[in-house]
């Protein structure tokens, strides 16, 4: 199962949900506004560790662009729009709104 968020973490629960429910080595791919999560320096820092510890995270290279995110946590993966055209065709789609 491909869970994805779009949701920014500071304004919704999206993420906090889908951690509480994803499988142990299930992908999490941030999106739109779920990109806020993986900044460098912030308080959900340790949220996005514990994730990695148990899932692949990915994140959308064009999102972090348009919101003029650069430091992104140590292990997140950066993908283009191909990388989530993969990871789709890949997996079943769980989407937290």
């Amino acid at each position: 199962m491909l869970h994805t968020v779009n949701k920014s973490p500071f304004t919704h629960q999206a993420m906090q949900t889908c951690l509480r429910f994803a499988l142990p080595e299930e992908p999490i791919l941030l999106y739109e506004d779920g990109v806020f999560a993986v900044m460098d320096g912030t308080k959900l820092q340790s949220m996005i560790n514990d994730a990695l510890k148990k899932h692949p995270v990915y994140v959308i290279q064009a999102d972090l662009k348009a919101r003029g995110i650069i430091n992104v946590i140590s292990g997140v993966k950066k993908i283009d729009y191909g990388g989530f055209v993969d990871l789709v065709a890949e997996h079943k789609v769980n989407n937290w709104l």
